[in-house]
């Protein structure tokens, strides 16, 4: 297993090592954690494609040296025109997932509008490394390679999605450059202005193409996208820890919901014993259930989900079975990062396309893979809180956590995968406050999974508990005999589930210490 990284200044982990290297390289020379994380993104969208973008959807929760703790949401509208009537008169039954009408307006431009006037660094600074892969080529990797030959098909299927990732029509070997000047010439205008993103000829450019493609956006929602301003963490009290939380429409609430359930339960529980991993599905179920019956990004609902006395009630009988057939995998692709600055600054930074490439087609002459947002989180169900409706952000998976106290930050991350974000984040927070693990080992122990959470386009699944290889088989077994439906699964490696990320700060010494997911290329690093 991979060793926890130490040091007394500051510390960085992330999915890929060009990734780290990049936030290294901002913070060694001066940049704070914002800037680092304003660089590392911009290389992520080179060297990590499938998994975000320009033209997705970012959130990020930051914490200043004197404690304040404040959060960037960046995702974007439905279409103006997106009415329930309207998609099922194209004749859906649920919002399509690929294409034009599966997009959201992206919000990565706004959040980096946002976090940049928090920066030293102007963006042209910290965009031009990932710039200058974009421009002059980075190597396929193997994961690069396996994201392109999954979606070959759909890939193929649009000009300018093809010229970029299918050279002469062919999956890229390992090792082969690719070559985005389309994005790299895109990114030097927006990091003159991100927010020209939502007016003017790229504005133009990307709503032509959408509505050529039968979405029904107006332009209006394109230019509201560009408002964002700073919101507050939403928070509660986990262990001796304030948990900090990306607001709505992340799904920050449910992380938090699952640690109301669980405060207190698990540290004199085994490790990922059998009780715990009972109460860890539990959590989820229940958190996933609500969701689905009263949230949407519009309604205060959580703030009812989250009270005290209903918590209290729901922790009765917690950890009940639950049945189901198979389902599929989790699908979703998403990348982040978590950086702490010689001033104690700490970011936690998570972005993503939704779906691996997003809604799979790309701006004509621009780079700009879009995402597939609101394919992925809205649904087209009559009278659902969650129905599509016009000029509504449709729920999201993301979300990014940092927990502290009165003597400062204890911990931070967060961890991509679709649905699973919010299960494994509470698994990974659990190991660090419950039972003290320093943050390489709580990402790098195995994970159960609730599935199906509640992805629109597999809500109707029915539900099992899937655990990865390598929790003790008495748990297993256990856990079986009192009823619940479990499989045992290989350790996705390269997948949705592999890149959770943490850094933890020892409140006595003041010593960083941080870990990266070993199911993906993670690394961290610290001085």
């Amino acid at each position: 297993m991979q060793q926890v990284v130490l040091g007394r200044s500051c510390a960085i982990a992330s999915s890929h090592p060009l990734i780290t290297a990049e936030g290294a390289r901002v913070l060694a020379a001066g940049g704070n954690a914002i800037d680092a994380s304003l660089a590392m993104a911009a290389v992520s969208w080179v060297v990590l494609p499938g998994q975000c973008g320009i033209g997705g959807d970012v959130f990020a929760i930051v914490r200043e040296p004197d404690g304040r703790v404040w959060t960037a949401g960046g995702s974007g509208y439905g279409p103006d025109g997106g009415t329930p009537d309207f998609y099922r008169s194209q004749g859906h039954s649920a919002i399509p997932l690929t294409g034009a009408l599966s997009v959201s307006v992206p919000g990565a431009p706004a959040a980096h509008a946002l976090l940049a006037a928090h920066a030293r660094w102007d963006l042209s600074q910290l965009w031009a490394n990932g710039i200058s892969l974009a421009r002059n080529g980075f190597a396929c990797t193997s994961k690069n390679r396996a994201d392109i030959t999954e979606r070959q098909v759909p890939l193929a299927a649009d000009p300018s999605t093809a010229a970029c990732f299918l050279p002469d029509g062919q999956v890229p070997a390992v090792g082969r450059l690719l070559h985005q000047s389309d994005l790299a010439d895109t990114l030097e205008a927006l990091a003159r202005d991100p927010l020209s993103f939502y007016r003017g000829e790229l504005a133009d450019r990307s709503l032509e193409f959408l509505t050529s493609g039968g979405a029904p956006f107006s332009g209006d929602e394109w230019a509201a996208g560009a408002a964002l301003g700073a919101e507050p963490a939403i928070s509660v009290r986990y262990g001796d820890l304030t948990l900090h939380q990306t607001p709505l429409p992340s799904a920050g609430w449910m992380v938090l919901h699952q640690a109301g359930l669980l405060d207190g339960s698990l540290p004199e529980l085994d490790l990922l014993g059998p009780r715990a991993c009972a109460l860890f599905a539990g959590a989820a179920r229940t958190a996933f259930d609500d969701r689905f019956a009263a949230v949407n990004a519009d309604n205060e609902a959580w703030r009812e989900l989250l009270d005290p006395e209903r918590i209290a009630a729901q922790r009765v009988g917690l950890g009940a079975p639950t049945t189901a057939a198979v389902p599929a995998r989790i699908d979703g692709d998403t990348t982040s990062t978590v950086c702490v600055d010689d001033e104690g600054r700490t970011v936690s930074f998570i972005h993503s396309l939704a779906f691996t490439f997003g809604a799979r087609i790309t701006v004509p002459g621009t780079g700009v893979v879009l995402n597939n947002r609101l394919g992925r989180g809205a649904y087209l169900v009559p009278g659902h809180p969650n129905e599509v409706t016009p000029r509504r952000k449709p729920l999201h998976t993301l979300n990014a956590w940092i927990a502290d106290d009165a003597d400062g930050l204890r911990h931070a991350g967060n961890c991509p995968g679709g649905d699973g974000q919010v299960q494994w984040n509470m698994q990974v927070i659990s190991h660090l406050v419950d039972h003290g693990l320093d943050p390489q080992r709580a990402v790098s122990l195995p994970r159960l999974t609730v599935f199906p959470g509640s992805d629109a386009d597999v809500v109707d699944e029915p539900s099992e508990v899937r655990v990865e290889e390598g929790l003790p088989q008495s748990t297993l077994e256990t856990l079986r005999i009192a009823g619940h439906r479990v499989r045992e699964i290989p350790v996705q490696r390269g997948g949705p589930g592999g890149s959770a990320l943490a850094i933890s700060r020892d409140p006595s010494s003041g010593v960083l210490s941080a870990g990266a997911d070993p199911r993906m290329e993670g690394t961290a690093v610290a001085w």
